[in-house]
């Protein structure tokens, strides 16, 4: 397993049930009420070709993804009838992460890293790695500490004029949902958000670990505490003002 790549746009080398939301507000610890998830209904459809495509039929697929990709990130079908291509995975994390060999105040070698939301990683990968995989080789690239279990990866489609995002299971490979939706990135995507609160296996997490989020939402509450004083602190010098100009008590 190789690593080469920017912060920004990379390129990595990783050889070797769904559910769907339609996100519109911004996720925390919390979870918010987000109405009835709109059923995936795409993804039995994709797991009954995943079993019945044949080697010729697989091959044709990758004929024509390479026929129509823009950007020279081409497939190879192996002999074996595994082949390899490139994915591209989105980073939207809104949370810091614990990034190793840091020089901050928790365990020795670690610390709390904000990485750039929206920076793009492109991972080189084979129609057998799996999504945990895919998690496991992107928390690798950045030297991320956390349990993979703090994340999950999602496909966005876009379908007429709205876009929904689809969670994908750990089970799922991502290069043959690429080869099966061809190279354009707005019929679909991949992005690496946080699990929803609800869906984190805290138990599969060690005691530092665990303080690590507590520490973390200490730092959450801290700066939404900031940006509400800042914001009525705003409201009270502007009425303020406004007494000072009628010529009332301010």
């Amino acid at each position: 397993m190789t690593w080469n790549s920017t912060m920004s746009s990379g390129y990595s080398s990783l050889e070797e049930d769904s559910e769907e939301y339609f996100f519109t507000a911004r996720t925390s610890f919390f979870k918010k009420p987000t109405g009835k998830p709109t059923v995936c209904k795409d993804v039995e459809k994709e797991r009954e070709l995943r079993t019945h495509l044949s080697r010729e039929e697989i091959q044709v697929k990758v004929d024509t993804y390479n026929a129509s990709t823009t950007d020279h990130l081409k497939m190879t079908l192996n002999p074996s009838g595994v082949y390899t291509g490139f994915i591209k995975v989105q980073l939207e994390l809104r949370r810091p992460v614990t990034v190793r060999g840091g020089q901050g105040a928790g365990p020795v070698g670690e610390e709390a890293f904000y990485l750039p939301r929206g920076a793009t990683n492109t991972l080189h990968i084979s129609s057998n790695n799996t999504v945990q995989q895919v998690i496991q080789a992107l928390l690798n690239k950045f030297t991320v500490a956390d349990h993979p279990a703090k994340y999950a990866l999602y496909k966005r489609c876009k379908r007429e004029d709205q876009v929904y995002v689809c969670k994908l299971a750990e089970g799922e490979q991502p290069l043959f949902l690429r080869l099966v939706a061809g190279p354009n990135t707005d019929t679909l995507s991949f992005v690496l958000r946080e699990q929803q609160t609800g869906e984190v296996m805290w138990d599969a997490f060690s005691i530092p670990e665990l303080r690590n989020f507590l520490r973390i939402l200490q730092k959450e509450e801290e700066e939404q505490m900031s940006v509400v004083k800042r914001r009525y602190d705003s409201y009270r010098q502007r009425l303020q003002e406004a007494l000072t100009a009628v010529g009332g008590p301010a």
